[in-house]
């Protein structure tokens, strides 16, 4: 009996039997992990949003768990006004702005100055200096950088854009040489070429293929600067540029007895950074998978 006759009926004895499907068991401590850890972010948040809707009467009762009845937003309105929330949102979506393009902008041209010049030793020892600076937190030197701040006159939302650039550069530059090292260098050797220089080949080839990667350093400098509260509490001295976190914690005296009007101002708070985050998230997931793998 031929090969070819073999296969013809081994073919026609497999073709009428059922293809198995393996099922998949299910890691139930992974899963029952995850659903801790969700119920630990969620319970809190629910919380949150129930107290926030509540009147003064219903916060008394002590019932954390129940459901407003009914709904009411005078603690929104009390909050709005006390805390002069449109202010202090303003001046932190200045710094939070701030921040955010800065850090991206500097931290994409460090990091392609430093992976394509990684044979020098300047380049690369200033890769390593910028790791080191990973593990200064701002405590340690915030005392010389009040003072330095406060002497040429950077004790205003600009010094906090500033110094807040600066401690997210590390970190950015981090995931950012981790991308560019899976651009393929033919790209721009293609580029240069066709006579374009080195400005235009970052802006015009380098740049847009940083877009997860500048979502994913974006959403995490956003996360930092918004609710930041020890750098602006000391670099600003002017109560009037607070940012939202710091006039809260100025106001906190007022809250202790109104937990609805508390709530409420937390909840107006964070709604921004929560939703920058679910708007974002794809990007930071494929910009962190893309950084991990070299293609």
């Amino acid at each position: 009996m031929s090969t070819q006759t073999l296969l013809t009926t081994e073919a026609l004895t497999t073709r009428g039997r059922k293809p198995r499907i393996r099922m998949e068991r299910v890691n139930w401590s992974g899963t029952i992990i995850l659903i801790l850890c969700a119920v630990t972010v969620l319970l809190p948040l629910y919380v949150t949003i129930s107290m926030a809707f509540k009147t003064s009467a219903q916060v008394a009762d002590g019932n954390a768990f129940s459901l407003p009845a009914p709904f009411s937003i005078d603690g929104f309105v009390q909050a709005w006004t006390l805390t002069k929330f449109p202010v202090g949102a303003g001046i932190s979506m200045l710094v939070t702005a701030g921040t955010v393009i800065a850090t991206i902008v500097l931290a994409a041209f460090a990091s392609y100055a430093i992976v394509r010049n990684w044979d020098r030793k300047l380049f690369r020892w200033s890769f390593f200096y910028l790791l080191a600076a990973m593990f200064v937190p701002f405590p340690v030197v915030a005392l010389p950088q009040i003072q330095l701040t406060g002497r040429v006159g950077l004790d205003n939302p600009a010094g906090v854009i500033i110094l807040a650039t600066m401690f997210q550069l590390s970190f950015s530059v981090l995931l950012f040489t981790a991308f560019l090292r899976s651009i393929p260098l033919e790209l721009e050797e293609s580029a240069r070429i066709d006579g374009a220089t080195t400005w235009q080949t970052f802006w015009r080839i380098i740049f847009p293929l940083l877009g997860p990667m500048s979502a994913t350093v974006g959403i995490f400098a956003f996360l930092y600067a918004w609710n930041d509260f020890m750098m602006p509490s000391l670099i600003i001295s002017d109560p009037a540029l607070q940012t939202l976190p710091v006039r809260q914690n100025l106001f906190q005296t007022q809250f202790s007895n109104n937990y609805n009007v508390s709530f409420a101002s937390y909840l107006m708070a964070m709604a921004p950074a929560i939703v920058a985050y679910l708007f974002t998230q794809r990007w930071v997931m494929e910009g962190v998978t893309q950084g991990a793998v070299k293609g």
